[in-house]
């Protein structure tokens, strides 16, 4: 009787090919840019205590009541795997005593579980790349952060049909005050409203905002607007962050009705959206948090972050252009045992002086060729008996046919000419 094979678990994926290396680049892109802007490295682990979501992301949010894999652990303490980053990076902070750091500019990527329904570019199991400013106040922070995205985008090659969508919650008077307008307002039309909006009515209206029901879209395009709410300071500080972005060349568009539900967010709010991917348009989206810390019992300290999906800024690059595995430098063709035990170190050698070596490991000369075409090698080196007895190798151009025998030490330096 036969096994049945496992199949994979639905709403994850196994990535390879030009697949994973478009994922790559993202990642590698990421790395760099980073670097350019000084955000440290930092790796957190893939599951905390379920607390420390419930209490950051609301117990009534989504994610929270719905799309969290939480479990029991050995000792009966539940734990949660990471649906997002930003809690764990700031309970990090608070227990690792990172305020010593502060302002904390900081950097990681990996996996994020969030159970939902997959679809294109959404999956269980997906992967993000984050920045974080934590402890600094001011509206360069914002910017600074914005400037790196858009850099990002760029160097990706991903930039065009993309677009900075921008607006302020105001600070924390502000947001009070649009909330409660928001609330006599949909309260005049809540048996009009969709089941989720009327549910979010009391303790989430803001979110009524970005409800894509078109129940909702006649009430929210009426909406109060929070610019009718703004102090002067919330309204001096999102002028800061716009004149930053103009001076950055940072081109952007105000999205009145772009919101974050939890109460910590304050300011600035920001997606980077496409109409390339369907529905789920944004690439990468963020916001000023100043109000988290407190919730997760620490005290008051601003921060500012953005987060995106590998998974969907690798459909854009591959959308993009044409991705491709690695071409080798060289590759290595031994004609017998002899040759092929003496090809191990010939390869070893050529590879620690940074050339990408193909070697295969089974086949007659006609495959081993075949291959070395296959792989994109400029050269191919063909290693028999005469060249092993003489210290040499048969260099061949794969690009022009020309070929001719040299000394094995001799090699790296005239393939990397």
């Amino acid at each position: 009787m036969s096994k049945e094979t496992p199949q994979a678990i639905r709403g994850t994926q196994d990535i390879f090919g030009p697949d994973a290396e478009a994922f790559g680049f993202v990642v590698e892109t990421f790395e760099r840019v980073r670097k350019l802007y000084r955000f440290r490295r930092v790796e957190m682990p893939v599951f905390e205590k379920t607390s420390v979501f419930s209490r950051s992301l609301g117990e009534t949010t989504d994610v929270v009541s719905k799309e969290m894999y939480s479990f029991e652990d050995r000792g009966g303490e539940s734990l949660t795997l990471r649906p997002e980053f930003t809690a764990g990076l700031a309970r990090a902070f608070l227990t690792n005593g990172w305020q010593q750091h502060a302002p904390l500019k900081i950097a990681t990527h990996g996996a994020l579980f969030r159970y939902e329904r997959p679809q294109k570019g959404r999956y269980r199991q997906f992967h993000q790349i984050d920045a974080e400013v934590i402890g600094a106040g001011e509206p360069h922070a914002d910017v600074e952060l914005l400037v790196m995205a858009d850099q990002l985008l760029k160097e990706l090659g991903i930039a065009n049909g993309v677009t900075l969508q921008l607006n302020t919650l105001g600070d924390a008077a502000s947001r009070e005050a649009w909330r409660a307008a928001l609330i006599e307002y949909f309260i005049a039309h809540k048996h009009e409203l969709s089941e989720d909006s009327q549910d979010r009515l009391e303790r989430n209206p803001l979110r009524i905002l970005d409800s894509k029901d078109p129940r909702d879209k006649p009430f929210t395009a009426d909406a109060p607007k929070i610019d009718q709410f703004l102090s002067i300071e919330a309204q001096d500080f999102f002028a800061k962050v716009t004149d930053g972005l103009d001076a950055a060349g940072v081109a952007w568009t105000r999205a009145p009705a772009l919101v974050r539900g939890l109460d910590y967010y304050r300011h600035t709010a920001f997606e980077f959206v496409t109409d390339r991917l369907g529905a789920q348009g944004t690439v990468l989206g963020g916001g000023r948090y100043d109000g988290l810390m407190e919730a997760l019992g620490g005290a008051a300290t601003p921060a500012v972050g953005w987060a995106a999906g590998i998974e969907r800024l690798a459909m854009l690059v591959a959308d993009a252009r044409e991705v491709k595995e690695p071409a080798a430098d060289v590759a290595i063709v031994p004609m017998g045992a002899a040759a092929e035990a003496a090809c191990i170190g010939l390869a070893a050698t050529l590879r620690r002086s940074g050339l990408a070596v193909e070697m295969g490991f089974r086949g007659n000369m006609k495959k081993r060729m075949s291959r070395a075409n296959e792989s994109g090698a400029r050269f191919a080196l063909i290693v028999g008996d005469d060249e092993l007895a003489a210290g040499e190798a048969t260099v061949k151009n794969l690009g022009t046919g020309d070929q001719a025998r040299l000394p094995l030490h001799a090699i790296p330096a005239h393939i990397s000419a």
